[in-house]
């Protein structure tokens, strides 16, 4: 059983204390694509637009950090304590796979101060996923404020496969994300890896399509399925789409 976001390996790690491009092998998409109006000459922040952002800057990070629970799991901020255990995750030839790095010590004492920064920042959001009180995984969302677009990421350590973890700490996650005002939750794994669809199709994710050569893995470019889910209360009145000729 493969569970674990990829971690494209050229890529860094970012403030959220995950990789930008990673999502249980799920990679939270990279926030590139251009805005409505954009002429490509200057980044969307630098010029007003007609929108009003879907979550009010200042209003996530106003609070604590917040702990989900569901039965057995619960969803934490990462703890200074969790440093070794973050490290020993890393050595999981599995996460390895997925994600392409190693931790070091002092990389998994960063890794919990910048996931703290993150929640500062309303950049991302990073929880430590207990299972009967052990560290079983870690779930992350990337935030997009002003689109309403959160993209996840996630591991889970091999002592808890097959037990469910993944797909709810993703629903605890996306429960969250709905009730803070997100539109959208979205995610990214490697074909290679088909566990990845069953905790996105557990977790209430539709299958969207595939995106080609759209990850570089260490042993070369992965075609990535995409899954998302919609909060319906935000769609009502939403435009129709017309298909494509």
């Amino acid at each position: 059983m493969v569970v674990g976001t990829s971690e494209p390996a050229s890529r860094n790690a970012d403030v959220s204390g995950a990789m930008p491009s990673e999502t249980a092998d799920c990679r939270p998409i990279r926030w590139a694509r251009p805005v409505a109006g954009d002429d490509g000459c200057c980044q969307a922040s630098d010029v007003p637009s007609f929108v009003t952002p879907v979550i009010a800057p200042g209003s996530l990070s106003r609070v604590h950090q917040p702990v989900l629970t569901a039965g057995s799991i619960r969803l934490r901020p990462w703890a200074d304590a969790d440093a070794p255990a973050l490290v020993s995750a890393y050595q999981e030839p599995t996460i390895q796979r997925w994600h392409a790095r190693s931790l070091t010590p002092d990389e998994a004492d960063d890794w919990v101060a910048s996931a703290h920064a993150a929640w500062m920042a309303e950049t991302a959001v990073s929880w430590a996923v207990d299972l009967d009180d052990q560290l079983a995984g870690r779930m992350t969302l990337k935030l997009d404020n002003s689109d309403g677009s959160a993209a996840a990421a996630y591991w889970t350590r091999t002592v808890a496969r097959r037990r469910g973890v993944a797909s709810r700490a993703l629903r605890l996650a996306t429960g969250w994300a709905f009730s803070a005002g997100m539109h959208r939750v979205e995610l990214e794994h490697s074909t290679l890896n088909p566990v990845s669809c069953l905790v996105a199709d557990r977790a209430g994710f539709d299958a969207e399509g595939t995106r080609r050569g759209s990850a570089l893995h260490t042993d070369g470019w992965h075609d990535m399925h995409v899954h998302a889910t919609i909060d319906a209360m935000s769609t009502r009145g939403a435009p129709q789409a017309m298909a494509c000729t």
